[in-house]
């Protein structure tokens, strides 16, 4: 992990480092292509420069958030404000990681992409990538 996450992490309140360490850990491990760096102050991973899932810290615990998860018909994953793809799960402790389910979700950001590199150029219109 480099140092700009684990920093991060470090820097996390209580409970959170664990639950950060274990998210982290399983991005690297199972997603091993992605290319990671803390952007907009979280760390978020991408796969061909397009971001695709991240994690950061609010007030119920801690926020992991897939970029295209609305498209990928998950109950437990809340889509957000409507404007994009977004959808994320928030956790609280680390014993409500689900480890298969997670996996699959990171399958998932593989295959189902939404093209946030180009959404700039577009003026705020997304187009499916995958």
């Amino acid at each position: 992990m480099n140092v700009e996450v684990q920093n991060y992490i470090k820097n996390l309140p209580g409970d959170e480092q664990e639950i950060g360490h274990t998210l982290a850990g399983y991005l690297l491990k199972n997603l091993p292509e992605a290319e990671y760096k803390i952007w907009h102050r979280q760390p978020v991973w991408f796969l061909d420069q397009n971001p695709f899932t991240g994690f950061s810290s609010i007030k119920a615990g801690i926020r992991l958030m897939f970029w295209s998860g609305a498209s990928f018909n998950e109950t437990k994953l809340k889509a957000g404000t409507g404007k994009f793809m977004d959808a994320s799960i928030i956790y609280s402790s680390v014993g409500e990681i689900e480890k298969e389910e997670i996996i699959s979700w990171f399958q998932k950001a593989r295959l189902i992409q939404w093209d946030y590199k180009n959404v700039m150029k577009r003026m705020g219109k997304l187009i499916r990538l995958k």
